[in-house]
């Protein structure tokens, strides 16, 4: 049976940034740890990067307030960013001035930024056990199975440069 992990969630709308520009941002903390998360996002020279620092913030005040008025018992340090997203907003139509009296449109993008961030299964154990294959049980003496070989593949002849036009020539 497995145990559904609880997703704490926060948003942060209409913000100003492309969202290819932002999921710069979001790719580098998908995946990690709370702590190493807050750290990348403090420390990465883009313009969204506070803004999404602010936000992993908010995901976990979510996160520490969902799990006290619902009595579930929840380890900060046991967090991770399941999710981080950024989605298209509204575009903004701008006009810029151009030569002759005309005018260039653009558009000037908005960006949904969706940060969700869950408790990871059994804690996180820096050693991990493998273990090792069943020996597959021996096989009757009776029974034979026969093995299908692949098809060897023929090596490709080259054909002197003498030989093409004498085929040429018979086949006119």
């Amino acid at each position: 049976m497995a145990v559904e992990t609880k997703e704490y969630r926060a948003e942060a709308k209409f913000q100003r940034v492309s969202p290819q520009k932002a999921r710069l941002v979001l790719d580098l903390i998908k995946g990690r740890g709370i702590q190493e998360a807050l750290e990348t996002a403090a420390f990465t020279k883009k313009r969204i990067a506070p803004v999404i620092h602010k936000l992993l913030t908010s995901a976990v005040d979510n996160a520490k307030y969902v799990a006290g008025e619902q009595g579930i018992d929840l380890d900060v340090d046991n967090l991770y960013v399941k999710n981080a997203l950024a989605n298209e907003g509204p575009r903004m139509k701008r006009i810029r001035p151009a030569p002759m009296g005309r005018a260039y449109r653009y558009q000037r993008r908005l960006a949904h930024i969706i940060v969700s961030v869950a408790e990871r299964n059994g804690g996180a154990s820096l050693v991990t056990t493998v273990e090792e294959p069943a020996k597959p049980a021996k096989k009757s003496a009776g029974k034979k199975t026969a093995v299908k070989k692949a098809p060897a593949k023929k090596a490709a002849t080259k054909k002197s440069a003498s030989a093409a036009p004498k085929a040429k020539k018979a086949a006119k």
